[in-house]
């Protein structure tokens, strides 16, 4: 996991930035705000998600740590991936997409590019338990977070989401307890559930 890039900015195109760190150049694909806000030459920090994909390693960047908790989490939702995650996040601040969230608001949703009233619906019915209330950002426990890191690992893997959710369930069954491994050690466990299945 790459939770941050720091280092003169090398290049910006359109979406995204190319930041030099430690003589090495990170493409970090960004929106449009976050890109407004950064000068050829001068140095940048950006908070980072990387997306494993079977033949991809992507990384995305944010204005700020709120908004990429933001991406990652839209991301649980079924049907979302880190393109519409990322369009939500720069359609919606992070404060507002709570909101919309929440209060059920599918036409603000909807204004996002890649979601129709469908994927709002869905969106709202699989979030709203989670995504807490307008200006406070959710808590969320160590179990959460594993469940997260694990199924999108698998859904980077080429899984779909049926599968990784069973893989978990399945993981988290072997663990009933706070006291867990480390996350490679977990997703290795997915996996070999998975291969079983």
């Amino acid at each position: 996991m790459i939770s941050f890039v720091r280092g003169p900015v090398a290049a910006l195109t359109l979406n995204a930035v190319v930041v030099d760190v430690g003589g090495l150049g990170h493409h970090v694909l960004c929106t449009p705000g976050t890109i407004a806000g950064l000068r050829l030459g001068q140095e940048a920090q950006l908070p980072t998600s990387l997306v494993v994909r079977e033949d991809s390693l992507t990384l995305y960047g944010f204005a700020d740590t709120e908004e990429r908790d933001m991406f990652e989490l839209v991301q649980t939702a079924s049907g979302v991936g880190p393109k519409v995650a990322q369009a939500m996040v720069a359609v919606l601040p992070p404060d507002r997409l709570r909101t919309a969230i929440a209060s059920a608001d599918h036409a603000a949703l909807t204004q996002v590019p890649g979601i129709g009233r469908k994927g709002a619906e869905r969106i709202i019915l699989e979030l709203k338990d989670r995504i807490g209330a307008p200006g406070i950002a959710p808590a969320q426990t160590p179990a959460q977070i594993w469940r997260a890191q694990v199924h999108e690992a698998l859904l980077g893997l080429g899984y779909n989401a049926k599968d990784a959710d069973r893989a978990v369930e399945h993981v988290a069954e072997q663990h009933p307890t706070s006291d867990v491994p480390e996350v490679p050690t977990l997703l290795r466990e997915a996996l070999r559930a998975l291969s079983k299945a």
